[in-house]
């Protein structure tokens, strides 16, 4: 069952797991004035005269991604009006939008999806770089996968659009877009709602948000969501996932500067799988026992992100400058037993991953049309710079109680990447883009377990790599075209 009170608009809803009791009667009643009203827009219109066709406008603009717009077919944009026709179970499936891309779940709703794209088995985003309003999402290091990307902290409804590109042909990307990458932005301006979701297995959603105009270039946006969820499992999940964003922007699209807040936390119990042998035999210990039945209840995890971010842009009639800088505190602690008690059958054989860090990026480019040899030109230049403290660890545990430590390091990681990237107009119907990335990684890890094998497990590197990527493209604007490319990424070890 789901509430929505809004003065002008209906939001976008998250489908509930389980099946949820559908609309009430006040959205009922909106989606069936809609219609109507539509119906009488068109009745309003004038008649064709007798012997004149009346022409009939189709748009169907989901996608931003037709030949001549993007640099490659595997890049487009993701606008707000499809994100908002589907509902999604979790915040992270709408980056199904993008095409090929499919997203799954396991351990939990408060842990990071998985991800599978075109044959990619990506894991938990280890080759897919995604961001959120200019801040990554993947995590290097850390304690539970390379890449690792949580994108339960995103509110769905405050969506404005997604950049995505498939392939390592893009000059901007950098760490973890191997197989692709998505960038997701927020609105700035938002009708106010409140809008309650009520399922089955103790499903309840709430959620806050709108913006206000504080002068005529000023507006400040905020958004509040409070979720609890059991799923269907024997061991009731208890997720409580608590959500909250505020963002104040100023100016316009030709030049103005954002400042945002993030804060998340989440809590939850897992139930993980089980072995297929005693869902066929029916019990357990004399009891009965199910596909939804769980082995050692005390699974699950914790999480939290908080966060402060600015963006400033400028515009003009040929050139564009973005500059932005982030700062975030993560937290997560997991506790998984994949084995139940085959290497330790006194205890169990549960362990727990936990990762404490702290990030912070910043990001610049500048791009700007001119002529090369008498053709039309665009060329931009970037900069981008990560640093990652975190803490990392591997224990043995028992109901989630530490009972020795496996690893338990300071990682230390800077990642700066410098980027050129030119775009060669040479005919109506062909041009060419060719870019040059620039990577250079600095690392450092000091044990803290304090036994003989800490000396080996503490030390520091560095690296670098250069990514060239280059590709021709032909067709002319609203037809058939073709595009090539190719180009390098960094490749992710799991």
């Amino acid at each position: 069952m789901t509430h929505t009170f809004t003065p002008t608009t209906r939001p976008h809803r998250i489908a509930p797991s389980g099946a949820p009791w559908r609309l009430t009667a006040v959205v009922l009643a909106l989606s069936a004035w809609q219609p109507h009203a539509h119906a009488a827009d068109s009745s309003a219109a004038s008649p064709a005269a007798p012997g004149e066709t009346q022409q009939i406008q189709v748009v169907g603009r989901h996608y931003d991604n037709a030949v001549g717009s993007s640099d490659a077919a595997s890049e487009g944009v993701i606008r707000a009006d499809l994100i908002k026709a589907r509902p999604a179970l979790r915040p992270g499936e709408v980056l199904e939008f993008v095409p090929g891309l499919i997203v799954t779940q396991h351990s939990g709703d408060g842990k990071a999806n998985q991800y599978f794209l075109r044959g990619f088995n990506l894991d938990h985003g280890t080759d897919f770089a995604t961001s959120v309003e200019g801040m990554p999402v993947n995590m290097p290091s850390h304690g539970h996968g390379q890449g690792y990307s949580d994108l339960n902290f995103m509110i769905p409804e405050l969506v404005d659009h997604i950049d995505y590109r498939k392939g390592p042909y893009f000059a901007s990307n950098g760490d973890f877009a191997s197989a692709g990458s998505a960038d997701i932005a927020y609105k700035t301006s938002l009708a106010p709602f409140a809008q309650l979701t009520l399922g089955q297995h103790a499903y309840r959603r709430g959620l806050f948000a709108g913006s206000t105009t504080v002068n005529d270039t000023d507006t400040l946006l905020g958004a509040v969501e409070l979720m609890t969820n059991d799923g269907p499992w024997t061991v009731p999940e208890n997720l409580q996932r608590h959500n909250a964003v505020l963002k104040y922007s100023h100016g316009t699209l030709d030049e103005g500067f954002t400042l945002e807040g993030m804060a998340y936390q989440a809590k939850w119990t897992s139930t993980d799988q089980v072995p297929q042998r005693l869902i066929d035999a029916g019990s357990y210990n004399g009891q009965p026992f199910g596909r939804f039945d769980s082995l050692d209840p005390t699974d699950g995890g914790n999480t939290s992100r908080y966060s402060l971010s600015g963006e400033w842009h400028r515009r003009g009639a040929d050139d564009e400058t973005h500059v932005s800088a982030y700062v975030m505190s993560y937290r997560l602690a997991l506790w998984s037993n994949f084995t139940y008690a085959m290497e330790r059958p006194d205890t169990g054989d549960q362990f727990s991953q936990r990762d404490k860090r702290t990030v912070s990026g910043l990001k610049a480019s500048q791009a700007w049309s001119h002529t090369l040899g008498g053709l039309e030109a665009r060329t931009e230049l970037g900069l981008q710079l990560r640093h990652d403290n975190a803490r990392v660890g591997l224990f043995d545990t028992e109901a989630r109680k530490t009972l020795s430590t496996t690893r338990d390091d300071d990682v230390h990681e800077t990642l700066v990447g410098v980027y050129a990237q030119n775009q060669l107009t040479w005919t109506p119907w062909l041009r060419s883009l060719v870019g040059l990335r620039a990577d250079k990684g600095y690392f450092s890890v000091d044990s803290l377990k304090g036994d003989a094998a800490a000396a080996a497990n503490t030390g520091s590197a560095q690296a670098s790599k250069l990514s060239p990527q280059a590709g021709p493209g032909a067709g002319a604007m609203g037809q058939d075209g073709i595009l090539r490319r190719c180009g390098q990424g960094l490749p992710q070890q799991r």
